[in-house]
């Protein structure tokens, strides 16, 4: 070739149509961008998911079947994205198996083909996602709370996955749970670690149950220490609600410390609401739980005069207990006082909340309560009890019990462990575990009228 025409083709190739530089363009818009590559952990390194220019969603891809699977997540959440694609990988997997069973089926007259052993699943992150599907289901037929599934989620996303995702659930023996057992040890109470060992053996149980496993592996033995709440004095108590009550009106005080930007409390709820002193007594004399206070509305909330006065309140089911509360006579009389200053400002119709119900927001409404509960206790100086123990609003209810366990009359534990929506053990375990005799020494040398008349 001359260099006249060598020179003419070179011309003809950039003469070539716009329409092939817009496809170029086109197609440049959908090539993965590449510092987006993200693989899914615990899954394999085929299964990704990435950004496009022509998308602000997250894409999904993987080879399966002898070609590339690609779909769109339908989201910008990163953390959605690959649980869409763990859904996305087991509908392939369900898929193909279909396919492949179809293609086995014996015909007419002729012996079935032998089937193939089932191979095990590759990793204990593969096998975690399954039993969390499960699990989600279970949470969606309310055999369970989706709260409680969230924190096995986090759970395996700190710590199990990042240690096992790619380990085959066959390795997981004694001596991997020992050395999970002592990295968890450094950083969490005995409470926390025997509950990682829980999410552990139900993903390996789930493994036994599927043949995939042929026992558990023995595990650690954890001896739980618990450090009941430290409930208040009655001194103490009074103290408290005395300091919420002069601080109604005023303003967080500056500078900003931890305990405010932990919190995030917009500057619109930065100033101590009334609402928190009549919570304080509430749950005092109630017996409710911290969570109920962004729960209760004025519907769930009955007022009972008979031989004696008091509030019945029928909550929604908390840690599967759904009987109604029955109050102290002294609850009756504060809340007759917040709903006429709620009705006041508007507020205290049947479906409008008793602690902040402007507030629509409800957790946002419990961390307002806790954040203003906490400088309470920070400006009385009673955040800790007199041997260590961190005090929160959980230890009003805690407070609640231990006081009609000392001065109740003759008060039994069922009845107190069901009206508190609690069991007798958990009163044994962590709210009487502060009370001695000699607190109740007055019950303990009473006797009854028959012993008295036969001595």
């Amino acid at each position: 070739m001359t260099e006249l025409q060598r020179l003419q083709t070179l011309l003809a190739a950039n003469d070539e149509p716009s329409v092939s530089r817009q496809q170029a363009r086109e197609r440049e818009r959908t090539v993965p961008i590449p510092q987006t590559i993200t693989p899914v952990p615990g899954y394999p390194q085929k299964l990704v998911v990435f950004k496009i220019a022509a998308s602000r969603f997250w894409q999904m891809r993987c080879w399966m079947n002898g070609r590339s699977q690609r779909r769109s997540a339908r989201t910008e959440s990163l953390r959605l994205a690959l649980y869409a694609a763990r859904l996305f990988y087991e509908e392939m997997l369900a898929r193909q198996h279909a396919e492949n069973s179809a293609q086995q089926l014996p015909l007419p007259g002729l012996p079935a083909p032998e089937r193939p052993a089932r191979r095990p699943l590759a990793c204990f992150g593969e096998l975690a996602e399954r039993l969390m599907r499960n699990e989600r289901a279970r949470a969606a037929r309310g055999e369970w709370s989706l709260g409680s599934w969230q924190v096995m989620r986090n759970r395996l996303d700190a710590h199990l996955l990042p240690r096992w995702a790619d380990v085959p659930v066959s390795d997981i023996d004694h001596l991997a749970l020992l050395e999970l057992t002592q990295h968890l040890s450094a950083q969490f109470s005995t409470t926390t670690v025997s509950q990682y060992l829980v999410v552990v053996r139900k993903v390996l149980s789930h493994a036994v149950a599927s043949n995939l496993l042929d026992k558990l592996p023995t595990f650690p033995k954890i001896k739980i220490h618990t450090t009941p709440r430290g409930a208040f004095t009655p001194s103490e108590y009074w103290q408290i609600i005395r300091c919420a009550r002069s601080l109604r009106g005023q303003p967080y005080p500056l500078p900003d410390d931890r305990l405010r930007a932990s919190y995030k409390i917009r500057r619109a709820e930065q100033v101590m609401p009334n609402d928190l002193a009549w919570a304080i007594g509430f749950m005092l004399h109630s017996f409710i739980r911290p969570s109920d206070l962004k729960t209760l509305k004025h519907r769930h909330v009955e007022v009972v005069h008979s031989h004696h006065h008091y509030l019945r309140l029928t909550l929604p089911e908390t840690k599967r207990h759904g009987k109604p509360i029955v109050t102290l006579q002294s609850a009756v009389r504060l809340y007759r006082t917040l709903r006429q200053a709620q009705q006041a400002a508007g507020f205290g119709q049947s479906d409008d909340y008793l602690f902040l119900p402007h507030l629509k927001d409800r957790n946002y409404a419990h961390w307002v309560l806790n954040f203003h509960f906490n400088w309470v206790l920070s400006k009385t100086g009673l955040k800790k009890g007199p041997h260590g123990q961190p005090r929160s609003l959980y230890s009003l209810r805690h407070s609640a019990i231990t006081f009609r366990l000392l001065y109740g009359q003759g008060i039994d534990l069922l009845t107190l462990a069901r009206n508190a929506r609690t069991s007798v053990d958990v009163i044994n375990r962590h709210y009487a575990s502060t009370v001695t005799g000699e607190q109740n020494i007055g019950l303990l040398q009473s006797r009854r009228r028959q012993e008295l008349r036969g001595t």
